[in-house]
């Protein structure tokens, strides 16, 4: 894909671009307070939700509740546990999906991803180890080595040829900021900038360095193919992505047997930020991992970083969530605070295809309401967006940058242009990979998609991260009549339409055909 003129990672180092996505919400003075009292209880969410397991919600009747109250993926977070402890999980929660017969929900497994971690803390000062200001402390990599209040083990061996005197370290979620001023061949000297107390085993973060770690370690390795692979997962979110090579890597570890996976890139550092393009076009999808992020370029720019990638996602037709503290005081209050509720919304009018919640239902004490509360203000950020505006404008972007659109992209922006001028009331698709269906939805229909195909796998993953889209799979061996016309019944069934209603079909000259759209027709419910 060619690189989106006007919107690169200098950009995100100098000021916002303009306009970075013109989502066309009513916006100015067409927000009136009519707006604001209506109801939108009971509209339809288009937008994905991602819940991370935890103690929280892995029992049988949690995670049956995070079904009903909108659950699409259910993350697996591999920076914790055992693979004994996530399959016991994963058994929960096909017991649980089995109580909601019709719900598609989508495994992920997040990988741990190569991490800078401080070393145990020396048992004579306690359970923490405290740093004060202005105190020049030695940063050194034994990692055998315990934490003192004057010295600071850390796992990576390449610090010293990493940093220079200047750069920044922050530890323990940047609680803790150092300046290096002098590095040696196994350690660095670096002062404290603020007072801080943390315990043993927490991260570190570089900002602007480059690190001399790989992207999949052997644990990751180990977990890709001895729990992913084998358990058919069908997500993988890759931590650290920072090139392109990145994700041919991980492909060859999933090998044939995982080929059909989604690889989720997740952007948590500078270089995956410079390296974004190459990164978009190799991937299946992008996460905007917002807490590492926030450690490796200037927090106050995360914002620009993300809207970029959620531009860039959008055009390119990849999939794109917005992960990190969106509902994070939800960890411990019922309600969330104002300023999170409206980084959901943001997060969905910027454009995202999926929201995710992390702590909030892995560990927190009100799971079900953090997803009730992030599905409901979904609804209300979609009641403002102008779908019609934002065809139109992706259409002319997609011009305008010279980027390419195939043959099959064509007839899906088709699709959408038919259902708008006929007032379709749904779009169905029939297709064998879930590739048509991801074209429909780049194009933002007005109308829902519902789209058919053969296999559950690829049923879950249209399902789960697939904006507007809802998945249904075909067991019976049907002509093609047969097909569109159970395709319609189906829409019927699930309220998409009702009899009489006009509908959009696209399907494949043989019924479903991997990877080829031949036919557009339009057909009365």
């Amino acid at each position: 894909m060619a690189t989106i003129r006007n919107l690169t990672y200098g950009r995100i180092l100098r000021r916002l671009p303009a306009p970075v996505f013109r989502l066309n919400h009513r916006s100015n003075g067409n927000l009136r307070f009519d707006h604001v009292k209506a109801n939108n209880e009971g509209q339809t969410r288009r937008t994905k939700i991602i819940c991370t397991l935890g103690p929280a919600c892995w029992s049988v009747d949690g995670l049956v509740n995070l079904i009903d109250n909108g659950m699409n993926i259910a993350r697996f977070n591999f920076s914790h546990g055992d693979h004994a402890g996530h399959f016991a999980t994963l058994e929960r929660l096909r017991t649980a999906i089995a109580q909601r017969p019709g719900a598609r929900v989508g495994v992920m497994l997040d990988t741990k991803g190569p991490e800078i971690r401080t070393g145990n803390v020396d048992p004579t000062v306690g359970s923490k180890v405290k740093y004060e200001k202005g105190q020049v402390i030695e940063v050194g990599t034994d990692y055998t080595r315990p934490c003192t209040n004057d010295h600071l083990a850390c796992s990576y061996k390449s610090l010293p040829t990493s940093v220079q005197p200047g750069s920044k370290i922050l530890v323990a979620d940047g609680s803790m900021s150092l300046k290096v001023t002098e590095c040696r061949p196994t350690s660095v000297l670096a002062e404290v900038l603020n007072t801080a107390s943390f315990g043993s085993h927490k991260n570190m973060n570089l900002p602007g360095a480059v690190v001399d770690l790989p992207t999949l370690t052997e644990k990751d390795i180990d977990d890709l193919v001895n729990w992913g692979v084998r358990h058919e997962v069908d997500f993988i979110a890759a931590s650290f992505v920072r090139c392109g090579q990145d994700i041919d890597n991980i492909r060859t570890v999933l090998g044939e047997a995982g080929k059909d996976i989604k690889i989720i890139a997740k952007i948590e550092n500078q270089q995956g930020l410079q390296n974004f393009d190459e990164i978009l076009t190799k991937t299946d999808g992008i996460m905007v991992a917002r807490g590492d992020l926030g450690m490796e370029i200037p927090i106050e720019k995360v914002f620009i970083a993300q809207k970029m990638m959620i531009h860039k996602s959008n055009l390119a037709g990849k999939p794109v969530v917005t992960a990190t503290q969106m509902l994070e005081s939800m960890i411990t209050n019922p309600r969330p605070t104002r300023a999170e509720c409206a980084d959901v919304a943001n997060a969905v009018l910027d454009g995202s295809d999926c929201v995710m919640l992390s702590g909030e239902t892995a560990n927190g004490e009100f799971p079900n309401e953090a997803v009730r509360m992030m599905a409901s203000t979904c609804v209300e950020a979609e009641s403002l967006i102008d779908y019609d505006k934002q065809y139109d404008y992706i259409r002319h972007a997609m011009l305008d940058n010279d980027l390419v659109i195939t043959s099959g992209e064509s007839l899906a922006s088709s699709a959408v242009k038919t259902a708008r001028d006929l007032n379709a009331k749904v779009i169905i698709v029939l297709t064998e990979s879930g590739n048509t269906a991801r074209l429909v939805a780049k194009y933002r229909p007005t109308a829902p998609i519902l789209a058919l195909t053969r296999n559950e796998h690829i049923a879950r993953q249209m399902n789960g991260y697939l904006k507007n889209t809802f998945a249904e799979v075909i067991v019976e061996s049907l002509t093609l009549e047969e097909l569109v016309a159970k395709a319609i019944a189906d829409a019927k069934r699930l309220k998409h339409c009702v009899a009489g209603d006009t509908v959009v079909v696209l399907h494949g000259s043989k019924a479903i055909v991997s990877g080829t759209v031949s036919f557009l027709r339009v057909a009365t419910a």
